[in-house]
């Protein structure tokens, strides 16, 4: 893959991450509750839980989440007691429905002790029924996992654990404020290997300051020897006008578009070479992992916490600031934690705003999807399963804007069929947007495709 910078000039756009179609800027304030309970009553008996846990111990510069930086262990309590109580929101309209996955984000889910990871283990059991072979994954911080919380992970449940490791290369770990040793992580490696932890994964970032081809190269080769089941490996968002930790990171630090895009490329090839599937985007895992299955066989998927096997539609969002996707309706919780609170102790839906899809929201979401996931489209087979007479007619603003990317090699349109290239895959936001119809709304709040 090759790094054109006459490519970046051209297709480097302001653009979202399709995790939803639309996106979260869409949703609305005046939103019905109603709509919630409705949407949970027409979806599938299989649902999925995301549970955000806002506290950390210490600010790290590049992160763009809710997040509460704090030293006393009490306000987890706390957080805790609210959690169930919107639990209790929750139980009654899914009652008969059954959890396939759950999993816990941040902020930092080991902020937690063992006592409230038990807590909170037994709040989930008690007020949602788990399917026996439920995937239980959490976010990780080495710094605050021991190597004892760890195996205390395992006992609870936990089968799937993500690390965060952002970059292993120390000018770049001192510039975001995250300092932490490359043994440890290796250490816990091994030790889930030996727990038994049915997947691990690692996040990576690219396009943090100080980063640069040398010292990244050695990065990838380091991951490449710990052999995780999965890699992440995100675009750093710079948005210091959103983010007041960001402000902390000069510009001038930062890698320009070409070099960052050469970044993204150096993974990629990586990754590839030492026999990792590439997901698209974000994403690499082993073959014979589920989420390089579920694309083999075309099922994959993608929502908020990026590809999934576990379906677009079917996330229920839990804690201050989580994001729901159910039957066609997004839903947000306020950010808050004061707002939360009160909310949650009155059993109401802690939610501060939302949208329900129309039918046309519905068909460009599965496009988008199909394209983020699969990179191909059967458009007579859209055609059909969508009721559209004509793919063309229907999405002739579209074909306009993709005639660019015909042009310069990254999507291929036939007869009947849409192909992203090997190339279009690193644009692949880009080629999507040519199908959002709400994106000239909104695109100054995204952040650069690259």
């Amino acid at each position: 893959m090759q790094c054109d910078p006459a490519l970046i000039r051209k297709y480097n756009i302001n653009g979202p991450r399709y995790t939803s179609y639309p996106t979260a800027l869409a949703m609305q304030h005046n939103f019905d509750p109603c709509h919630v309970q409705r949407a949970i009553a027409l979806c599938s008996d299989d649902l999925s839980l995301y549970l955000h846990i806002p506290f950390c111990q210490q600010l790290c510069y590049y992160c763009g989440c809710n997040k509460i930086v704090t030293r006393h262990q009490h306000k987890a309590d706390i957080y805790l007691q609210a959690l169930e109580q919107e639990m209790l929101c929750y139980a009654a309209r899914i009652a008969g429905k059954h959890i396939k996955q759950v999993h816990l984000g941040g902020g930092t889910p080991t902020f937690l002790t063992e006592l409230q990871l038990t807590r909170l283990i037994v709040l989930i059991h008690k007020h949602f029924t788990l399917n026996a072979d439920a995937e239980l994954s959490i976010e990780i911080d080495p710094r605050s996992c021991s190597d004892d919380k760890l195996r205390f992970l395992h006992k609870l449940g936990f089968n799937r654990v993500s690390f965060g490791v952002q970059d292993l290369d120390e000018k770049v770990q001192i510039a975001i404020n995250r300092v932490q040793d490359t043994d440890l992580i290796r250490r816990q490696m091994l030790l889930c290997r030996e727990i038994g932890f049915a997947s691990v994964n690692l996040d990576l970032i690219y396009g943090l300051p100080f980063q640069h081809p040398d010292s990244f190269a050695q990065t990838l080769d380091t991951i490449i020897q710990l052999n995780p089941d999965r890699i992440s490996l995100f675009s750093y968002a710079h948005l210091p006008e959103r983010f007041a930790a960001q402000r902390k990171i000069p510009d001038a630090s930062l890698p320009d578009a070409a070099t960052k895009l050469q970044l993204q490329t150096m993974g990629i090839e990586a990754f590839g070479k030492a026999g990792y599937q590439f997901i698209g985007m974000d994403h690499f895992a082993r073959p014979d992992d589920a989420l390089a299955k579920a694309q083999q066989n075309g099922t994959l998927q993608r929502n908020f916490q990026g590809y999934t096997t576990a379906g677009q539609d079917t996330l229920i969002g839990l804690g201050v600031s989580s994001i729901s996707q159910v039957s066609g309706v997004l839903w947000q919780n306020v950010k808050t934690l004061p707002e939360y609170y009160q909310m949650v102790a009155q059993l109401q839906l802690p939610i501060e705003r939302g949208f329900c899809l129309n039918d046309d929201d519905k068909i460009r979401a599965a496009l988008i999807s199909q394209l983020i996931c699969h990179f191909k489209l059967d458009t007579s087979a859209f055609c059909q399963q969508w009721g559209i007479t004509a793919f063309w007619h229907y999405f002739a603003d579209a074909l306009t804007l993709l005639q660019p990317f015909m042009e310069d090699g990254l999507v291929e349109i036939y007869a009947e069929r849409i192909k992203v290239t090997g190339s279009g895959r690193l644009w692949v936001r880009s080629i999507c947007a040519c199908f959002d119809a709400y994106l000239n709304q909104g695109q100054q709040r995204y952040s650069k495709v690259v």
